[in-house]
């Protein structure tokens, strides 16, 4: 039953990993490759949450640690990605 949770989180993840491929082969252009690669890194957030859940085992601490580390990863590639919509046309790093 321990296991139930850790598995939804990465199955949570799979839509983020289907929008990275159709964002990385359906869409030319340097935007289009930096939103694939931040949807990718979102899944694997997901993925190594999911693990690091099952590896706390029901432990209050470990559990606490690896939902707060999964939220500040999540939410920063969430920022990024936005960041990246926002910013207009040519695809210029800065």
């Amino acid at each position: 039953m321990e296991a139930l949770v850790p598995l939804m989180v990465a199955l949570s993840g799979l839509p983020a990993l289907g929008i990275a491929g159709w964002y990385a082969r359906g869409q030319p252009g340097p935007q289009a490759r930096g939103l694939a690669l931040r949807w990718a890194a979102l899944a694997l957030a997901l993925f190594l949450g999911a693990a690091g859940l099952y590896w706390a085992g029901g432990e209050h601490g470990r559990t606490i640690a690896v939902v707060v580390a999964m939220l500040v990863a999540v939410n920063a590639l969430i920022v990024s990605m936005v960041l990246q919509l926002r910013r207009r046309g040519g695809g210029g790093e800065s």
